[in-house]
């Protein structure tokens, strides 16, 4: 996709209703200090849309951007943050539940893991929680740059084994800074959020 003009359109707390949007969404969701923000600005050619932070835990709100009128890509809180309070943690939680079960346009789950670690408990329980959610996560495995490319297939079989990923999973090695995967991960998006014959269009 062809990024022409993007809109952090809508900011939802706990107390919000969740927008009925007119187009496809698809949403990312990722461990506090896992580099999500980062990767959205990457993804949307962007240096400072998503707010990065030197303290993680910082994404306490479902933000809701708006590429080109055509779609939205959908930051969820991070979730994780060893310092937050435990009543936070179950309002994040809360908020992206009921984000998962009340959105209209929710086409497909994205979840983060850093590449260089192995799925923590929290990384499971989330992936786990989103199947049973009737999703299949697509798992971007992000701080692609932070290791050898020789390490790369071994730490991808060790996220796809530590999670137990269902068949078929795709993992997209991502890098913030080299952006390398962001052409695959954008294929992937557009397979969901844009209209089949527009997609095939982009295929030829």
């Amino acid at each position: 996709m062809v990024i022409r003009s993007v809109n952090l359109e809508t900011v939802c707390g706990i107390t919000s209703k969740i927008p009925d949007n007119p187009f496809n969404e698809v949403a990312f969701a990722g461990k506090s200090n896992v580099g999500k923000s980062s990767m959205i600005n990457a993804l949307l050619n962007r240096k400072s849309l998503a707010r990065t932070s030197a303290q993680p835990g910082k994404t306490q709100t479902i933000n809701f951007y708006n590429v080109n009128d055509a779609m939205y890509l959908v930051d969820l809180p991070g979730y994780g943050y060893a310092k937050t309070s435990a009543s936070e943690k179950e309002k994040w939680g809360k908020m992206i539940e009921n984000y998962l079960h009340t959105s209209k346009k929710l086409q497909a789950v994205f979840l983060l893991i850093d590449i260089r670690h192995d799925p923590s408990a929290n990384d499971k329980m989330m992936y786990d929680w989103m199947v049973y959610q009737g999703f299949t996560p697509i798992i971007i495995a992000t701080k692609l740059d932070k290791i050898k490319r020789s390490q790369i297939q071994k730490n991808v079989k060790a996220i796809r084994e530590g999670l137990k990923v269902k068949s078929g999973t795709v993992i997209i090695p991502f890098s913030s800074e080299t952006k390398q995967g962001r052409d695959e991960l954008w294929e992937v998006i557009d397979s969901f959020v844009l209209p089949q014959e527009e997609t095939e269009e982009e295929d030829k």
